[in-house]
């Protein structure tokens, strides 16, 4: 028996539903399933039995949930107690600058919340640039894009990487709002950019290698007309009407009045998604104070995500 599977429970029946319990967890349906049943099965009871509104405890369960409630108080109390050990430290982290706007303050407010003690060392930079410095070890992880990336474990050299996909963020064209322009649709397809004027990184860069892809699917070869790595850059040029550029919402992010300055539309196609990676250093490589972070990262991200203040991002559910 695992913690992990009394969380699970004692989440279920608090909210009622397998499927209410699978989103809230980040999970799919069917692994939770596979875990109650694994615990059932450990116990020789059953624990849950459906019914039309959802699912409810067994008399078995009734009494599982109480002490496993109580499990679970304990076993907070004893993370407590290890954090008051005040862990200490340094750990490097790596955002893009569009990563940066949404998740950055919100991970350095974390950090300091749950770890005072641990020197918090960010770095801001296009992908291309992070990728490079966690190669160098200058970095012990970094939010990265690059869709080649995607399953990777090791690096050329043999360079081990942990790499953990956490959320998939949709892809806008943005533009300059300005009255000689016709106003965007809602939402469009790849094909229909095809003489649009953009303003996109270059290739040794995550969001490229997306957008690379996906107009390759899309049979469709993109007009550039600037390729800018630095994304203050990129949207000052979109600003002042020198081209458009695929980016997800969070580009945005840094202007107040964006809705005033910009207009947007989503891109529609399925592979016209970027994919956020959390690459760190192998496990055996991370401090202590690193490997918490690393969970403090994943918890602000999904926060956010959850909390509907990242717009145009969904969580990627996993298996388990």
């Amino acid at each position: 028996m695992e913690l992990r599977q009394l969380r699970y429970f004692v989440r279920i029946v608090e909210l009622g539903s397998m499927s209410r319990a699978a989103l809230d967890l980040d999970m799919v349906q069917s692994a939770l399933s596979q875990q109650v049943s694994r615990l059932e099965s450990e116990l020789s009871t059953r624990l849950l039995q459906r019914t039309p509104r959802g699912v409810v405890p067994t008399e078995a369960g009734v009494a599982f949930f109480r002490e496993a409630q109580l499990t679970l108080r304990h076993a907070e109390q004893a993370v407590r107690s290890a954090q008051q050990a005040r862990l200490s430290g340094s750990v490097s982290v790596g955002l893009a600058p569009t990563t940066a706007a949404m998740l950055g303050l919100p991970l350095m407010q974390a950090m300091r919340e749950r770890y005072p003690d641990v020197r918090l060392h960010m770095v801001g930079g296009m992908s291309g640039h992070l990728t490079d410095m966690l190669n160098a070890r200058a970095l012990d992880m970094a939010v990265l894009f690059d869709s080649r990336l995607h399953g990777v474990q090791t690096r050329p050299g043999g360079r081990r990487w942990q790499v953990h996909p956490l959320i998939e963020e949709e892809l806008f064209l943005i533009r300059k709002r300005g009255p000689q322009t016709e106003a965007l649709a809602p939402q469009m397809a790849l094909a229909d950019l095809a003489g649009e004027p953009l303003i996109l990184p270059t290739g040794l860069h995550g969001l490229r290698s997306t957008l690379d892809t996906a107009f390759a699917q899309a049979r469709v070869t993109p007009r550039l007309v600037l390729e800018v790595d630095s994304l203050s850059m990129v949207m000052a040029a979109v600003d002042a009407g020198l081209g458009s550029t695929l980016q997800p919402w969070a580009a945005m992010g840094r202007f107040a009045d964006a809705a005033d300055r910009f207009e947007w539309s989503r891109i529609t196609d399925k592979e016209a998604l970027r994919t956020n990676l959390l690459c760190s250093l192998s496990e055996d490589e991370l401090s202590p104070a690193a490997l918490a972070a690393r969970v403090v990262l994943i918890d602000s991200m999904r926060q956010l995500v959850r909390g509907g203040t990242w717009p145009g991002a969904a969580l990627i559910h996993h298996e388990t």
